[in-house]
């Protein structure tokens, strides 16, 4: 198959019901009437000699072919971007790009209120949403373009990843204005002879925090494990249950609750946010003016 026999139309069109799930909602995204997509899906049924999507219930899942090309469509479709974001000027003021954070939701009560602020005036018509980070798919991601830059915990990384800490972090432990620990002050024993609340969004596996407690062979009494922030701060300012947190962002919701923040009562490693971001687009105007505007907001 000669390149000059495809069009490149189509990949667009593929990755968008790979993404969206379905005929009418890729349309919708592409700004396409639904009978346009579905000839362009038979015409890369066509071109692949494979379904590429088949239909359970109200979802189009893709088939094993689908799976195996999806990767190498987007990073072809990423490269094809990036080229044409060299060629142009990105103008802040008058661009109605969109840009995709990940970042876990702990993060954006620090991060995206003061995004928004930044970029309100200067850029009125562009679009940043802020989407859930999946860990291990961080590079993937990045590379295809799923995500324009990610914020994270430093983490091991390929040399295809580029990174920068944009803010200094440490752990705090939250607890209600009466509760014993908080007039006594916090010490070790106090901490592990309490209830914790571990907040995760993962289903099992250790916090930060217990990971720590471990390298000094010693664990906390875990009795609640909670997905939401929100529900674990409620619960917190009800109960006698502690809640170990990233500073920043206790600091930042603890009056709402009116808990009261306390030292952690023992060394942790830095819990420091990372900005991550693919070398692909090191000179790509957009991403490269999204990436200052998110270090300016801890200089």
């Amino acid at each position: 198959m000669h390149i000059n026999r495809v069009d490149l139309n189509l990949l667009v069109v593929f990755d968008a019901i790979y993404s969206e799930g379905g005929i009418t909602r890729a349309a919708e995204k592409l700004h396409l009437t639904q009978p346009a997509v579905s000839h362009a899906l038979g015409r890369l049924r066509t071109l692949f000699d494979d379904p590429l999507f088949e239909r359970d219930g109200r979802l189009m899942m893709p088939t094993p072919k689908a799976r195996s090309l999806i990767g190498t469509v987007r990073r072809s479709l990423r490269e094809l971007q990036i080229m044409f974001n060299d060629i142009e000027r990105f103008e802040p003021g008058s661009s109605d790009r969109a840009f995709s954070v990940g970042m876990r939701d702990l993060l954006e009560v620090s991060v995206l209120p003061a995004l928004a602020r930044r970029i309100a005036d200067s850029a009125p018509e562009l679009t940043v949403s802020s989407v859930r980070l999946n860990r291990p798919d961080l590079e993937s991601e990045l590379a295809t373009g799923v995500l324009d830059v990610a914020i994270d915990v430093l983490r091991p990384v390929s040399d295809d990843i580029a990174y920068q800490r944009i803010a200094r972090d440490s752990m705090v432990v939250l607890a209600r204005p009466h509760h014993r620990v908080v007039s006594q002050g916090l010490s070790l024993e106090d901490y592990l002879e309490q209830d914790h609340i571990q907040l995760s969004s993962r289903r099992s596996g250790q916090g930060f925090e217990d990971v720590e407690l471990s390298r000094l062979g010693i664990q906390r009494h875990i009795r609640l494990r909670c997905q939401n922030a929100f529900a674990a701060l409620r619960i917190v300012s009800e109960t006698d249950y502690l809640l170990t947190l990233a500073e920043n962002y206790a600091r930042e919701l603890a009056p709402q609750f009116g808990l009261k923040v306390l030292p952690l009562p023992f060394k942790t490693m830095a819990f420091d946010a990372y900005l991550y971001w693919h070398r692909n687009v090191d000179n790509d105007p957009g991403n490269r003016w999204l990436r200052e505007q998110i270090q300016a907001l801890t200089r």
